[in-house]
């Protein structure tokens, strides 16, 4: 397929970045989201960056405006009419997913693909919301996404050849290194980092040791470049408590339970980076 128009659903920390990075391949995007103020902030975002690139001599200013040229914001998600390609990229959250899902189906073109940056979520649940399951997909990004080169790519049951090939061929043309996966609970990525996570918070729970023991532990013992609590602030300790509960509920195995603790600091609103306080206090 030819793809000319590139969606992205949601302007948040992974849309505007996926958002960023199919514009600087050369696609017009459309980067949607519930209201002005989010897609306002995720175009700010997206514009910091690109100076941060000019000022390190990475593009050229007419790059950058160019980059911003090709970014079309919405709040509308029948805007979607015009793409040629969609990632849905909002809160991982399986009824707001599906539903925006059931809303594309009806508003897309019949041959436009639909995608996923779902990072846990079974999709072909999702793409049983939609009458075009072999043109939905599973495209997940890593965050930051304009740094990091993997692209999940997940095909569901009934996924066909040519939209599994269209998407890794965008994603190579995004400038990443594609990694297929099967359709299971967290795939590939998830499955791993997720419970390791899941068990530095047990380590916090049992009072094994501080926030910055545990992380100086994995960065300097095992040679991770960021802690796994640290991490778990980055990601969003509400998206961290959402894996693991589709883990959880996905195999039915205690070794998914999520840690109470865990719960707990999301209950409390303690979400990590995004809220200024998670295991560390960003404030």
């Amino acid at each position: 397929m030819d793809i000319k128009t590139y969606g992205v659903i949601g302007a948040g920390q992974m849309g505007n970045g996926i958002a960023q990075v199919a514009s600087m391949s050369g696609l017009n995007v459309i980067m949607n989201d519930i209201n002005t103020e989010f897609v306002e902030r995720g175009m700010a975002n997206i514009t910091k960056i690109l100076g941060k690139n000019v000022d390190k001599g990475k593009i050229t200013a007419d790059e950058k405006d160019a980059v911003l040229g090709r970014i079309k914001t919405s709040v509308a998600l029948k805007d979607m009419e015009e793409a040629d390609f969609v990632v849905e990229a909002a809160t991982e959250n399986e009824p707001i997913k599906m539903q925006i899902f059931k809303d594309l189906d009806e508003i897309c073109k019949p041959d436009t693909i639909l995608s996923t940056n779902t990072s846990s979520i079974p999709i072909g649940r999702i793409a049983a919301q939609t009458k075009r399951p072999e043109k939905v997909i599973g495209m997940h990004f890593m965050n930051p996404v304009p740094v990091m080169k993997l692209v999940e790519i997940i095909k569901g049951i009934a996924t066909s050849e040519e939209t599994f090939k269209t998407t890794w061929d965008l994603s190579l043309k995004f400038g990443k290194t594609p990694a297929e996966a099967n359709d299971y609970p967290g795939f590939i990525a998830n499955r791993i980092l997720l419970p390791m996570i899941n068990e530095a918070v047990f380590c916090l729970y049992h009072s094994v040791g501080t926030p910055e023991a545990i992380d100086t532990v994995m960065k300097l013992g095992m040679n991770h470049p960021m802690g796994p609590l640290a991490l778990a602030d980055l990601i969003g300790l509400d998206t961290c408590l959402a894996i693991m509960e589709t883990l959880y509920n996905g195999f039915k195995d205690s070794k998914y339970r999520p840690c109470p603790l865990l719960r707990k600091y999301v209950e409390a609103g303690w979400l990590g980076r995004k809220t200024g306080r998670g295991f560390y206090n960003y404030r």
